[in-house]
């Protein structure tokens, strides 16, 4: 991946007493988001979780300044995103986002020309911006050459996913944002998207992934928040979530399902510990207790 042109600072976002109405001057206007307060740090790995209609879009929208929050103030490297002096240009250079939807991020004629959009936006010299398209597509495992002029409505789902990501990698932001980045695709697909986004987080980017796939956010990341009817009600680790009966049934979360077979086995005396979140760790466990006993 390109080197991330704002390598040398940190990075930190913080949400302060954040609200939004859809129309503030209607009374009866629906309260989307309440009193969020929130803070990103540099190189995190932050999950979002919560019921559909939660607020987790709109939240999603108030990090990139898509939204203006009705109430509250959005700091980034502790400048107000809405102050009179800040660009929200340069907002979205250093927050890159993925949507659920690939295809709404794909409309050039070519896969190449669709990851060189962002950076040529940039007003990059064509040697960079080039360098840039074909680190950022063999970033996400695609073979440039065999890749750079297929159509992308022609890609599969997995595919496509791959080259939305790619696209927005090309543009080298400090913090990457993700809306549902597995739904609807196969496990050799989502598999995929975890090694990347993994390996993109352990070389420094800042994530901050939405999903409704408890699997996927359990094993990625290790701070948890949950949204439910617009409020922040968890933020703390996945190992404290797992425990929180309340907070599950609350917001509705499914117990990731290498958690309940862990469980299972913990209860029928097999495992000495139920808080398991890979498929590897669960090997790895499950070979050591075999070896002592």
């Amino acid at each position: 991946m390109p080197d991330c042109i704002w390598k040398k600072w940190k990075m930190k976002i913080r949400l302060e007493n954040i609200g939004y109405f859809y129309s503030q001057n209607i009374p009866q206007s629906r309260q989307v988001l309440r009193e969020i307060n929130l803070q990103i740090s540099d190189g995190e790995f932050v999950g979002l979780v919560g019921p559909t209609g939660s607020g987790k879009t709109t939240l999603l929208q108030q990090f990139t300044g898509l939204l203006k929050p009705t109430t509250g103030t959005i700091y980034v490297d502790n400048e107000n995103i809405w102050g009179k002096n800040y660009s929200l240009t340069e907002l979205r250079k250093k927050i890159g986002v993925v949507f659920q939807f690939p295809e709404n991020q794909l409309f050039e004629d070519s896969v190449a020309a669709d990851v060189a959009f962002g950076p040529q936006k940039l007003k990059l010299p064509t040697s960079e911006i080039n360098d840039r398209v074909k680190q950022a597509l063999e970033y996400v495992g695609m073979d440039y050459e065999k890749i750079k002029n297929r159509v992308p409505n022609h890609l599969s789902e997995g595919e496509k996913r791959r080259v939305a990501l790619a696209g927005v990698l090309a543009m080298a932001p400090r913090m990457l944002i993700l809306d549902e980045p597995t739904a609807g695709l196969d496990p050799k697909g989502t598999k995929l998207i975890v090694q990347i986004l993994h390996r993109l987080n352990r070389e420094g980017t800042t994530i901050f992934l939405i999903t409704h796939n408890m699997d996927i956010v359990f094993q990625l990341v290790n701070r948890i928040l949950v949204l439910n009817k617009g409020k922040l009600i968890y933020d703390g680790s996945r190992d404290d979530l797992i425990c929180r009966e309340d907070i599950i049934k609350k917001a509705k979360l499914a117990i990731p399902r290498i958690v309940r077979l862990a469980k299972y086995l913990y209860n029928k005396h097999i495992l000495t510990d139920w808080k398991i979140f890979t498929n590897e760790n669960l090997k790895k466990l499950i070979k050591t207790t075999k070896e002592s006993g």
